[in-house]
């Protein structure tokens, strides 16, 4: 279809196996532009890009913002598991903008908040209603683990790029340790990330087996599938397991941020979990920080069910840029 040119932005979310492409009218998503891309089937970001224009009758976007999953420098991304170089001169060339700009992941997600659907909240903890200008604090839990402030200034948002799933596990107790020493053996490092993503479920799950002296391994959807029906008992305390650290890194963290502006929890692992949560003790988790315990409910804590929610970020982004330019 024909769209009106210099007018609309051109939005990319590039996870590890697929980039989703979509346009925007301002900050709106316009959902029936979204399309999805296997990232094996092309050498590069560009090839991507080009064919997306031409399969929307070679629009010619104003704009371009691409959310990487991992670590963006100096403008410039780098994706463990792609080789593929993302930068603002291939976005240029790609799309032939007239601004581009290259986030984070979470930064993108952090970018979202504010422009998500209430239906698409749905809140876990209440909390206190902070002013315009209260930090929040985006949490991501998927392949991996990652958390970003939000700040609201009066130059605009600034979301900092962050990489904390990288830090050392909490431990509160004996079992805690054994965890850590359970995960090191593997990794040489007992990391947040190694518990709190798809991956750190199936860990938690073979620990839990190994403190039994009977060691199986399950997936992360197979355990996942046996919460909901409730046939396998290990299933549900591995659940139970991650729900408390989640809560305990989740408290930290905002013990850190000071988030009166609320957390959100983003990811396609945090909405697996989100009719969990609850049940499973993150509460109790979350304000476990002794004296400080009361101070934490000033928290409110909700789960993003957004698909979309990076690219809705980077249209915000954008907006935001243009209007500074």
């Amino acid at each position: 279809m024909a769209h009106p040119s210099n007018t609309l932005s051109l939005v990319a979310d590039i996870g590890g196996t697929n980039t989703r492409v979509a346009l925007a009218n301002g900050g709106e998503v316009l959902e029936n532009t979204i399309r999805r891309y296997s990232n094996e089937d092309y050498p590069g970001l560009e090839s991507v890009l080009r064919k997306y224009i031409a399969e929307e009758g070679d629009v010619d976007p104003i704009a371009t913002c691409v959310a990487v999953a991992g670590p963006v420098h100096d403008g410039k991304a780098t994706m463990t598991n792609l080789d593929w170089t993302i930068d603002k001169d291939t976005l240029l060339r790609a799309t032939n903008a007239e601004h581009v700009a290259i986030l984070n992941d979470l930064q993108a997600q952090g970018h979202a908040i504010g422009h998500i659907k209430a239906d698409k909240l749905r809140e876990i903890l209440p909390g206190q209603s902070g002013n315009e200008h209260a930090a929040k604090l985006v949490i991501g839990v998927g392949t991996g683990f990652n958390a970003a402030p939000v700040f609201d200034t009066e130059a605009g948002r600034l979301v900092p790029p962050s990489e904390s799933g990288h830090v050392n596990l909490p431990v509160r107790d004996e079992r805690d340790l054994r965890l850590c020493h359970f995960i090191e053996t593997a990794h040489g490092f007992p990391s947040v990330e190694d518990v709190l993503s798809g991956r750190g479920l199936t860990r938690l799950y073979a620990f839990l087996g190994q403190e039994a002296g009977d060691f199986r391994e399950k997936s992360g959807k197979d355990i996942m599938a046996s919460v909901a029906a409730k046939d396998d008992p290990r299933s549900v305390e591995a659940a139970k397991l991650f729900t408390r650290f989640l809560g305990a890194v989740a408290g930290n963290l905002a013990l850190t941020q000071l988030p009166f502006g609320g957390v959100y929890i983003i990811g396609g692992v945090a909405q697996a979990f989100a009719p969990y949560l609850s049940e499973f003790g993150f509460g109790d988790a979350f304000r476990d920080k002794g004296r400080f315990a009361g101070f934490m409910g000033n928290f409110a804590v909700s789960v993003v069910e957004d698909d979309y929610a990076a690219l809705t970020g980077c249209a915000a982004h954008l907006v935001a840029l243009r209007s500074s330019h």
